[in-house]
């Protein structure tokens, strides 16, 4: 399987190891077209991306794009922080970014202490006890998601099911709807086999993506191709393999708003 672009890694603006022109050359030295820089977004507490950088990252991502002569879009790994949808990524912020992620995380700034409670806490705690979570908090989950998807013009959810657990199917079928792409991340693995093939059930669109703290990681793709051994899946069903790239709907929502 070949990869054409890897649309989420992270530099030292978040909490990476390499530069962005480390990561781009990396992705050039695999063939990869094109790269996203997507670090964490400014709500998280510890490794958020900071506004008074943006400019400095696209001065970087400029010039690794210059040097490489691979595309590198400037992209945020942004968090949902409430129950309503919202994201750390507000509507001024969107002039500076070409691709829009979006994921659950910890040690955040939500929205309201409710928030917190319904989408960290209640997620977090079932995960470290090994237990599985309970209606409300999948309920609540899906919610976030759904409403993140219809409220913000979201590219790519990231490592959806990581520490945090939802109705797959139902947040699967709204990214179909509105062309977000879900996450197939090979840092971790976040979804069984089964819930790949239920996803892909609603006819949602993948990408493959590293999720690559370090530029030795661009490009890689072995949980994935461990994964899709596994599950029922069409490659077809991925769009940034065997030379595709994606249509992403945040690039639309510029052209039409911005």
């Amino acid at each position: 399987m070949e990869l054409t672009a890897d649309y989420h890694t992270h530099t030292p603006y978040s909490h990476g190891k390499n530069t962005v022109l480390e990561n781009a050359s990396a992705a050039k030295s695999k063939g990869l077209k094109q790269i996203a820089i997507t670090d964490h977004g400014f709500n998280h507490l510890i490794f958020g991306l900071k506004r008074k950088k943006l400019p400095d990252l696209r001065a970087e991502i400029n010039e690794a794009e210059r040097l490489t002569g691979i595309k590198v879009l400037m992209g945020m790994e942004s968090n949902l922080i409430s129950l309503d949808g919202d994201t750390d990524m507000k509507r001024e912020d969107l002039q500076y970014f070409d691709i829009y992620l979006c994921g659950i995380h910890e040690v955040l700034k939500y929205r309201r202490l409710s928030d917190m409670y319904n989408i960290m806490l209640k997620n977090y705690c079932a995960y470290k006890l090994g237990k599985k979570p309970s209606e409300k908090v999948v309920e609540c989950t899906t919610k976030a998601y759904v409403n993140a998807i219809k409220n913000n013009p979201i590219d790519i959810l990231t490592h959806i099911n990581y520490k945090c657990y939802c109705n797959l199917s139902e947040v699967a079928k709204c990214c179909a709807d509105y062309g977000t792409y879900i996450e197939i991340n090979t840092k971790k693995r976040h979804v069984s086999a089964e819930e790949l093939n239920l996803m892909a059930s609603t006819g949602v669109r993948f990408v493959i993506d590293s999720d690559a703290h370090s530029a030795d990681r661009v490009g890689d793709t072995k949980i994935a191709e461990e994964l899709l051994a596994e599950a029922d899946i069409s490659l077809g069903q991925i769009d940034n393999i065997e030379g595709r790239l994606p249509k992403f709907r945040f690039a639309e929502y510029k052209t039409k708003n911005l």
